[in-house]
């Protein structure tokens, strides 16, 4: 079985002094990809460049404090690209893909993080061209090589994806385009929605406000995604969302497949 996490930290140091780093050992994944790791190359030397075993590939962004991704990996990839190759996102460190190619198969792993719209309009449209840049880099990569992208995408798709859908029918997250471009992603270009092909399921969320009571009262969104190439998610087996500790606002989301790199 290959196990893999995905965990948006908000910060890998904060994330790290509410139990991090002792999860992640006990949790046994083969690959997980990180987020929002907050964090600069130097932060990250000789404290977070392994963890639980496993050796970490990233994408900083170039502001303090901010954005940035990452993988760690058990097994050592044959290559790692960084970025998408586009100046305004590559700036933000929101891409790093592990590519694992030999005779048989050529496949990734990649850690992404989507940008969030909430904060304004301006962030909002930055959001959106995010969105025209990943899909034709997605409709490349998949006409190339079988894929895993794990990561925040900061899209809720359907009702069932977030507590109060009727409310937040205007708001970033949930907006028509937004969800009408995971739904082209999905039955247009031909990804697969692991997570819901294993749990159909509602009340199912990887992410809570820290306004109000939100995480006491499960008034959450499904940001937090496995989106793959048909063949590979069609060896999914299990899912779980953990939640018995909190190392950020987001949940991981741990999905194992029935293969091996």
């Amino acid at each position: 079985m290959f196990r893999l996490v995905t965990l948006n930290l908000n910060g890998i140091r904060s994330a790290a002094t509410k139990g991090f780093e002792a999860w992640a050992e006990g949790v046994a994944a083969d690959c997980m990809g990180v987020q929002e790791v907050k964090a600069q190359a130097a932060d990250v030397a000789g404290r977070f460049e392994s963890v639980a075993g496993l050796s970490g590939h990233f994408h900083f962004a170039d502001k303090k404090g901010y954005s940035g991704v990452g993988l760690y990996t058990r097994k050592k990839p044959s290559a790692v690209i960084a970025g998408i190759g586009n100046p305004e996102f590559d700036a933000e460190g929101r891409y790093v893909e592990a590519r694992y190619d030999n005779a048989r198969r050529k496949l990734s792993i990649i850690s992404c993080y989507f940008p969030s719209g909430s904060s304004g309009e301006e962030r909002q449209q930055a959001k959106f061209r995010f969105l025209a840049l990943m899909a034709p880099h997605l409709v490349k990569l998949k006409a190339e090589r079988e894929f895993i992208l794990v990561g925040d995408v900061n899209i809720a798709h359907k009702e069932i994806d977030l507590k109060n859908w009727k409310s937040n029918q205007k708001n970033s997250g949930f907006l028509p385009e937004e969800r009408a471009w995971m739904t082209t992603l999905l039955d247009g270009i031909g990804l697969v929605d692991v997570f819901r092909t294993l749990n159909p399921h509602p009340e199912q969320y990887t992410w809570w406000s820290n306004r109000g009571q939100a995480w006491a009262k499960n008034v959450g969104w499904r940001l937090d995604y496995h989106l793959a190439t048909p063949a590979t998610a069609a060896k999914a087996r299990r899912e779980h969302i953990y939640l018995e500790q909190r190392f950020s606002d987001h949940a991981p989301l741990v999905i194992d497949y029935d293969f091996t790199l």
